[in-house]
């Protein structure tokens, strides 16, 4: 994958690992498009945060230039700014904020909301959570009956300090069993790009 990586965010979450001061740099949609698609053997664009969907503006401009597939990687939001360019998005990934970890408060309204946009467009979306210790029970119950619902994919990943995990191997295990056993679709995944120091 590709990685363009926005600045900005309309969410604090307190597990956030992006860096929104420094290595920033500004690209016209043209100059851009042009890196983009002379860049060979790659899976697809990952549009990562922050928030791309803040950008909607520049993505409008953006997206039509490109001959890549297109993966977005939201906080599963901004739902009437995904219609705008939902016919230039392939695969989404849309983080499904607990307030437990992000302290966000209660979104699971508004993540309906967005998987409801995405779903109604045929585009291919799966759920994805940070967790650590202090998952509630109707965060787990609302998160599976979201994917339910739409028969979509959940990806759990353990809050990370750095390269280093922030939960006992033990809390891990009974989360993932939690999920696993209402909803098979539950898959547990490490945020590998910690492990492998990648940005």
């Amino acid at each position: 994958q590709l990685f363009i990586r926005f600045s900005r965010c309309n969410l604090h979450c307190k597990y956030c690992d992006t860096d929104f001061k420094s290595d920033l740099k500004e690209y016209k949609a043209a100059e851009l498009a042009k890196i983009v698609n002379k860049t060979e053997n790659i899976h697809s664009v990952s549009l990562t945060g922050g928030e791309p969907l803040l950008e909607i503006d520049f993505l409008n401009e953006f997206l039509p230039l490109l001959n890549k597939k297109i993966y977005l990687e939201t906080n599963g939001t901004l739902y009437e700014n995904l219609a705008k360019i939902i016919d230039y998005i392939d695969i989404i990934a849309a983080d499904i904020k607990l307030n437990s970890s992000s302290f966000s408060g209660n979104l699971f309204e508004t993540h309906g909301k967005f998987i409801e946009t995405a779903v109604r467009n045929n585009k291919e979306i799966f759920l994805k959570i940070v967790f650590d210790e202090n998952i509630a029970e109707d965060e787990i119950e609302n998160t599976i009956a979201l994917a339910k619902k739409y028969d979509i994919e959940i990806i759990l990943q353990p809050k990370m300090e750095g390269e280093k995990l922030k939960i006992p191997a033990y809390h891990i295990l009974q989360t993932f069993e939690h999920f696993n056993n209402s909803y098979n679709k539950t898959r547990l995944i490490p945020q590998v790009h910690k492990f492998l120091d990648v940005r």
